[in-house]
Formats: structure tokens, C-alpha cells, sequence
């Protein structure tokens, strides 16, 4: 006999974290950052046939302090990963990032010296979509993927310990440009 056969019937039993989680993913605010063509995907998200609307995310936000989800799509120069640094130091905390593409998860298809090899040696990924470029329904699905994984997110000193968990684990990964490969 447990407490809840002792509840009267419309009582729902929960933790705060388990209710911000289920708050949180509803509301997702993207920050668009498209770069190449991975961004045309992007944008068709938003339109009539994808509707993204229906999951929250009425409109893609031009300024990082109204967002609280990065889209990275496409490809990151060199000279664009302090500017992609800059935008997501300005987004207000709880914040996640998704690389949309190939290009944005890995460097592309080829080792360029002109082009990051993956955002997340910039700022800390939470979803990879590979693709080139990726349909807008697995855009869809990456980010069901990000709203079951807000959820179950953990809040306050949780949530700081879990994320230096993840910033050792990836800064004691193997650095892409060491991994080998068909074309590195």
C-alpha cells in the first residue's frame, strides 16, 4: 500500500525538476545561425508543410537574448567561430545547440584548413544531425531528440556537475584533426 492508493483522486506526484523539464522543452526559442545550405532546410522548417510552430517554437529569433537553441547549419570558417562563440556567450542559460549537417557535426567531406572541423570545438553541442543538408523532417526529429533530453534534464548544482561531466568527456576526446579517415 503506497501513498498514492492513500491520495484522493485528481492529486499527480511529481518533482520540481520533472515539472521544469516538461515546461522547458515546450517552449524552445531558435536562434537561427545558417551559414550555407543546410539553412535553406532550416528555413523550410518554419514553413506551412513542416510547421514547427506546432512544437512550440512559433518564430525563429534574430537576437541570441530572446533564444535558447542554436541551430548551427552548414559549415564554420575560421573567422566565424569567434562570432559563433560571441552569440552563444550572449544567450541566456538554460541553453543548447544543435549542428544541423554535416559540415557543422564534422568539418564536411574534406579537410579544409579554412573551415572549423565541427562546432563543438567552439561551443558544447547537445544534438549532431548528419546530413548534407539533412531533410527538414530529420530537423524535426533532432529536435523531439533535444526536448526528451531537456526533460530529463537535471536543475541548479545537478545541472552545473552534469556539465562539467560533459566538458571533461570532451576535452579528453580524441581531437578530429588525429583521427584517421578516407580523406585525412
Amino acid at each position: 500500500m503506497g501513498l498514492e492508493e492513500k491520495l484522493p483522486s485528481g492529486f499527480l506526484l511529481s518533482t520540481v525538476e520533472t515539472l521544469a523539464g516538461y515546461v522547458r522543452k515546450g517552449s524552445l526559442w531558435p536562434a537561427t545561425f545558417g551559414l550555407a545550405c543546410c539553412a535553406i532546410e532550416m528555413m523550410s522548417t518554419a514553413g506551412p508543410r513542416f510547421d514547427i510552430a506546432r512544437f512550440g517554437m512559433e518564430r525563429f529569433s534574430a537576437t541570441p537574448r530572446q533564444a535558447d537553441l542554436m541551430i548551427v547549419a552548414g559549415r564554420v570558417s575560421q573567422k566565424m567561430a569567434p562570432v559563433l562563440r560571441q552569440i552563444y556567450d550572449q544567450m541566456a542559460e538554460p541553453k543548447w545547440v544543435l549542428a544541423m549537417g554535416v559540415c557543422a557535426s564534422s568539418g564536411g567531406m574534406f579537410n579544409n584548413y579554412a573551415i572549423v572541423q565541427g562546432v563543438d570545438h567552439v561551443v558544447p553541442v547537445d544534438i549532431y544531425l548528419p546530413g548534407c543538408p539533412p531533410r527538414p523532417e530529420m530537423l524535426l526529429h533532432a529536435i523531439l531528440k533535444l526536448h526528451e533530453k531537456i526533460a530529463h534534464m537535471p536543475l541548479g548544482a545537478n545541472r552545473e556537475e552534469v556539465i562539467r561531466e560533459t566538458e571533461a568527456a570532451a576535452l579528453a576526446a580524441t581531437p578530429t584533426i588525429e583521427m584517421k579517415g578516407l580523406l585525412r
